[in-house]
């Protein structure tokens, strides 16, 4: 007879068909030999996919950065709208099969975690967001993680990095890029007390710190006994996943693979980390910046998670797409002055309070569960007041991997 657990893990995997449908399989961990198979038809997605594909603001083909945030802000800066889509969501997605049993945990007391490989279809899901019943998310009955392909979790070539509780915090946040490149200048005011009481309770423990002038060079050797890496700045993406690339302060005199942005700063990308053996990961890092987690909707899902997972990563939380910062926040929420605007408790702290979040939580012994709990309260937040501050643009596009 199988053991029930305390708290029960299912893996559910996604793939695209040709025709646009999707199978489902999911297990259970404690149960690893009674897998699941259910088969979605096109036609049971089509809606809800088009009607979410409006609200992913990573930019179409002739597109603007800022293009594709208004678009997508008429959707989550709409209480009402969003909550149309989310639940289409997951009328869509979530097997009757799947829901039946998480129902007789939650029946049972225990919270399950559930972990998901999406296809390259749902790659920008917010899973966590997808609304249940009325008022309920998902993340409010369990506690949901991306789950990275079996080649990055088992590779032959990956050496797990030990957990170093207490152990330093390598904090990248808003490194300066050099040669003030449009689209790269800072990601925070320039006074963040949100951030900067959030560095300040690490003491001693933090290498780096807020806008610092910070190489690959240097983050190498900041790295090699480090507890954990905060990154919060920019990322770009190419045309394949090795090419998403992190911005730090790299000049021409840097080595890598990536070209050189007009002459003066050289990107380190995913390829430079995975394919690069002196590079050495901690057990956590956080990589909070636009679209840093979106490595699914390549064709060959390796991006940077998979190349700092490679490289001894066991937690990493990063953005499924792009983040508005609080100043680009204000901006869309003064956009939509008119009938559907909601309150709004600006100035916004909204991206600051991500930093601050994934932060506590890769303190915290189960990063997993304390994001889940963060996220639970924003999404409360957003139903009770729909404050911009709380829309699920922000929150639901945060996501963490472990392997």
């Amino acid at each position: 007879m199988t053991t029930q657990p305390e708290r029960p893990v299912v893996q559910v995997k996604y793939v695209d068909t040709n025709e646009g449908g999707l199978w489902v399989t999911w297990r259970w961990e404690h149960a690893l030999t009674e897998p699941r198979i259910w088969g979605i038809p096109p036609h049971a997605l089509a809606g809800a996919l088009a009607a979410f594909d409006q609200a992913v603001p990573n930019p179409r083909p002739g597109e603007s950065v800022d293009d594709a945030l208004r678009r997508a802000w008429d959707v989550w800066g709409d209480r009402g709208r969003e909550r149309r889509v989310a639940g289409a969501l997951a009328a869509a997605l979530i097997p009757q099969g799947l829901g039946a049993e998480l129902n007789r945990f939650l029946a049972q007391g225990a919270r399950p975690h559930v972990r998901i490989q999406p296809s390259r279809a749902l790659a920008a899901v917010p899973w966590e967001a997808l609304l249940i019943d009325e008022g309920t998310r998902m993340v409010h009955d369990v506690d949901v993680s991306t789950l990275l392909p079996a080649s990055v979790r088992n590779s032959p070539r990956r050496v797990a990095a030990p957990e170093r509780p207490g152990g330093s915090v390598v904090a990248a946040v808003n490194p300066v890029v050099p040669g003030g490149l449009p689209g790269l200048g800072s990601v925070l005011r320039e006074r963040e007390p949100v951030v900067e009481a959030a560095l300040c309770a690490h003491g001693d423990r933090v290498v780096g710190g807020l806008r610092p002038h910070l190489s690959r060079e240097a983050l190498l050797e900041g790295l090699a006994a480090a507890g954990r890496l905060l990154y919060v700045g920019h990322v770009t993406t190419g045309a394949y996943g090795l090419d998403t690339s992190l911005h730090l302060t790299d000049g021409p005199e840097s080595s890598g693979r990536a070209e050189l942005v007009a002459g003066v700063h050289r990107p380190l990308t995913a390829a430079d980390i995975a394919l690069g053996d002196r590079w050495r990961m901690p057990a956590r890092v956080a990589l909070i910046a636009c679209a840093s987690g979106g490595e699914q909707a390549f064709a060959d899902p390796t991006g940077l998670v998979s190349a700092v997972t490679a490289r001894g990563a066991s937690v990493v939380t990063s953005a499924r797409w792009t983040l508005p910062t609080d100043v680009g926040l204000e901006w869309l929420q003064a956009s939509r002055l008119g009938a559907h605007a909601t309150s709004s408790s600006a100035p916004f702290h909204a991206f600051a309070g991500i930093v601050a979040a994934v932060d506590a939580a890769h303190e915290a012994q189960d990063p997993v569960a304390a994001l889940s709990a963060w996220q639970r309260a924003e999404a409360d937040a957003w139903e009770r007041t729909g404050d911009p501050a709380h829309t699920p643009l922000l929150w639901g596009a945060i996501t963490t991997s472990v392997a």
